[in-house]
């Protein structure tokens, strides 16, 4: 009898032990570290698809994951101890945008997994290897920046042939500078097109940036990809309507006002970043995890603005717009 109710024990044990370890795990909570560039409402929408992409995968907020959000309200220098403090929570996985942002991250951890939500070219910039390797415990999405900065110009030049002269409006302490404007360069030089770089630190710097670029008779301005311009787009896009300069930037920024829009969709990165995150959480190492590059890129003309410069957008162009702002 004993070795019967033994026998029963095994049993119930083999059977049941798969189920107590499948409890056990549901059970658990990750947690999860966002880094915040901007402020909490700047970046409202992109922490949305965030969540949204989670739910899809199962993720609930309160039941299996906690967010711990820390954000840099436009500061730079407030990115590293940001990152620290996440560090020290022992989250699971941080995920974070920008290169600014990762690079701070990168600086705060070698262990803890960290998810780009998009980053200007990491592998230039040295977040990863290689986007196949990356390698390290970063992963996650880049864009091609430069290149769509170099695009830029090449609408600005369809819409206003003559133009001769082109205001850069760049961010000093962005790591992507350099090979943003080389790749702008580039463009520049086979459309005859002269580039004047104009810095600005923090938004107190935008007016006297645009009056100098009033005073240097540029044709018309681009405005590179940066958190600061990212999160200040009307202001800039005033200011440019307020010099009547023709400009160009992020998709965003001609929905705002500006001229031109051309990029990515930065929502659907932040949500394509929950898949990172859930393979992250059920064991597989970012080295392991090629990085990912965006394929669809978003024209966005403002029509009002145009009108308001008393510029004609050609219909082609028109025609290739995905949005048309009248």
């Amino acid at each position: 009898m004993r070795l019967i109710g033994l026998l029963v024990i095994l049993v119930v044990s083999f059977v049941l032990a798969p189920l107590v370890a499948e409890a056990q795990q549901a059970e658990k909570v990750y947690r999860i570290g966002f880094l915040g560039t901007a402020s909490a409402s700047a970046q409202a929408k992109r922490v949305e698809a965030l969540r949204a992409g989670l739910r899809d995968l199962g993720y609930v907020e309160g039941k299996n994951i906690v967010i711990e959000f820390r954000w840099a309200e436009g500061r730079s220098d407030r990115l590293q101890d940001l990152a620290a403090e996440l560090v020290r929570l022992k989250v699971d996985v941080l995920v974070t945008g920008g290169t600014p942002g990762i690079l701070a991250a990168k600086q705060a951890t070698r262990t803890i997994p960290i998810v780009m939500a998009g980053s200007g070219d990491a592998v230039a910039t040295g977040l990863v290897a290689s986007l196949a390797r990356p390698g390290g415990n970063i992963t996650g999405s880049t864009d091609s920046i430069p290149e769509l900065m170099a695009k830029l110009l090449e609408l600005l030049k369809e819409i206003m042939p003559r133009t001769r002269r082109v205001a850069v409006l760049i961010a000093p302490s962005n790591p992507s500078r350099a090979s943003v404007f080389k790749a702008m360069k580039g463009t520049a030089g086979s459309l005859k097109v002269e580039l004047q770089e104009f810095e600005t630190r923090d938004p107190s710097e935008f007016e006297s940036a645009f009056s100098r670029m009033a005073k240097s008779r540029v044709d018309a301005v681009v405005v590179t990809t940066d958190y600061l311009f990212n999160d200040n787009v009307t202001a800039i896009a005033d200011l440019a309507a307020k010099k009547r300069l023709p400009s160009a930037g992020a998709k965003a920024f001609a929905e705002a006002g500006g001229l031109i829009g051309y990029g990515l969709n930065f929502s659907d990165m932040y949500r394509r970043a929950a898949y990172f995150v859930d393979k992250i959480l059920k064991g597989v190492k970012p080295e392991d995890l090629p990085v990912q590059q965006p394929t669809k890129f978003e024209l966005v003309i403002n029509l009002r603005t145009a009108k308001a410069l008393g510029l004609t957008i050609p219909q082609t162009l028109l025609l290739r717009a995905d949005q048309v702002i009248e």
